[in-house]
């Protein structure tokens, strides 16, 4: 149940009517052990607000001079249970207000974020082309950044997220550039389209991606 200091209306599980009007009870408060709708109890000018924004309906009490919390039987636990708070419109108005404000600056912080991430992920993709370069001189200037960005991004799982793989480790950026020159430039992708076991198609152009990394590493120019 609530706290004794709330004012406790209750939304009723059946149809019944006031003691004092005869008027038909959408919500009502018990006094001297008979419901009364809530235009006899001065409580009609309020405006209900459903649970659910905890923030929201904080601020709106606080905000009010008056509120009540509504409450409804439920059969299946045996008790009454809040449904919401009944709070003066101006009150509400106002925590509405505050609460966009909030999240405007959640959203600007978000944004902000996100800016950041971007930033430091185009940062981490332009060091590991240029490490891509320094271990393979031969490999074009843009394919090198191809093959960062595709193995920076965020969220791919990919080997260049991995801890080796920001720090920039070799083996790490290696095994990227083997990924690129097999799906790229060898007819491994076309042979696991035909059903060919990836392990052995692996092993059908290992002498194609040997070649293209022998050339890279040579300082060779050209893409193949």
């Amino acid at each position: 149940m609530t706290p004794e200091k709330d004012l406790v209306v209750i939304w009723p599980l059946k149809d019944g009517t006031c003691a004092d009007c005869g008027e038909p009870l959408e919500l009502l408060v018990m006094a001297e052990g008979k419901p009364h709708c809530l235009s006899c109890v001065d409580l009609d000018h309020l405006v209900y607000l459903p649970a659910g924004d905890a923030a929201l309906t904080r601020r709106a009490k606080k905000g009010s001079g008056l509120h009540a919390v509504v409450v409804r039987f439920s059969r299946n636990r045996k008790r009454y249970e809040r449904q919401g708070v009944l709070v003066e419109a101006a009150a509400l108005a106002v925590a509405e207000e505050q609460c966009l404000g909030d999240e405007e600056a959640r959203r600007r912080r978000r944004d902000r974020d996100r800016e950041r991430r971007a930033e430091a992920d185009l940062d981490l993709q332009a060091r590991m082309a240029e490490q891509i370069v320094l271990i393979f001189p031969g490999c074009p200037p843009e394919r090198a950044q191809a093959i960062a960005r595709h193995t920076g991004e965020r969220g791919s799982g990919r080997v260049g997220r991995s801890a080796a793989g920001r720090a920039l480790d070799d083996e790490a950026l290696r095994r990227a550039v083997v990924a690129s020159v097999r799906h790229e430039d060898t007819e491994y992708d076309a042979l696991l389209m035909a059903g060919v076991p990836w392990a052995d198609a692996r092993e059908r152009i290992r002498e194609a991606v040997d070649d293209v990394l022998a050339r890279w590493s040579e300082g060779a120019r050209g893409v193949l």
